[in-house]
């Protein structure tokens, strides 16, 4: 196994299917989105411990590659030009692997917000994956493609929403909806864990000890396995989206679940071990 640099990414087999994570580089978040719950005074040492700052902290892009037969399947696409200017470094890294976007024959999306979709299309309107197909839950295709947004959805998501409609209706016609349960490929299942937004899914791979790609239901793998009765800012429910960390997390570490994180310590890849009421993140060989 090898792990990180930008150009050195982290590879391991997992029953039938050959994973390697990418990283699109970090984005900075704010305390107030990391630690609603946390009085101001306690957040520095918090963000300290996550290599952040006095009032922001960055978080890590970690995108899994999967083989599988014939397939070359992206979990996420990252950020693109559409972000911060820390992220965005996918589309190199795979070059820098000798990965042609032209390869890719996926693309599925656990959710739809700029960090992990805003790299669907190019500046110029074309595709950065031209030949995939594309995968997404109905519930999120819902949520994000509602004419009404600005009536229904709160003028923070507004940006988000129009972003998301830009992405989904640019694969509309290579564009598969899914439902919790639904096998992807063989071997690969949706799993819901909304919360996050409305129609957010994890993907669980089967092998000796089953996979989960978590996506967004944990953002952090210190401070919300740690504290799992905490929020995140950026929840779109808030109270489902703890009630399924809570159930991830639980799931996990009785199960013995291989985890893949998208914003923990690159590569995101280990497990969650019960300490008492919380937990403790325990990295991958």
């Amino acid at each position: 196994m090898t792990r990180m640099t930008e150009t050195n990414p982290y590879s391991f087999e997992h029953g039938a299917f050959d994973i390697t994570v990418f990283s699109d580089g970090f984005i900075m978040l704010p305390d107030q989105i990391i630690l609603p719950d946390t009085p101001a005074e306690d957040r520095p040492a918090i963000l300290g411990r996550i290599g952040g700052d006095a009032t922001a902290a960055p978080f890590q892009v970690n995108i899994p590659l999967i083989r599988i037969g014939k397939d070359l399947i992206l979990v996420d696409n990252g950020s693109g030009t559409r972000f911060q200017d820390t992220a965005g470094r996918l589309a190199g890294n795979l070059k820098a692997a000798g990965i042609d976007p032209e390869a890719i024959t996926k693309v599925i999306f656990t959710h739809v917000h700029p960090d992990h979709s805003g790299a669907t299309v190019n500046p110029d309107g074309t595709l950065l994956y031209p030949n995939a197909d594309y995968y997404v839950s109905e519930a999120e295709w819902a949520f994000w493609t509602d004419k009404d947004f600005e009536i229904h959805m709160p003028e923070a998501l507004h940006g988000f929403a129009r972003g998301a409609q830009r992405d989904l209706n640019a694969v509309r016609d290579r564009l598969t909806l899914v439902k919790p349960g639904d096998d992807i490929v063989s071997g690969m299942q949706a799993v819901s864990t909304r919360g996050h937004t409305p129609g957010h899914i994890s993907l669980e791979l089967r092998g000796r000890d089953n996979l989960l790609i978590t996506g967004d239901a944990a953002t952090s793998n210190v401070v919300f396995f740690e504290h799992p009765d905490w929020h995140f800012g950026f929840d779109t429910e808030p109270e489902i989206a703890l009630a399924n960390r809570k159930m991830v997390l639980d799931r996990a570490a009785g199960e013995k679940l291989k985890l893949l994180g998208y914003h923990w310590a690159y590569p995101g890849v280990g497990y969650a071990e019960r300490q008492g009421t919380t937990y403790r993140f325990s990295a991958a060989d």
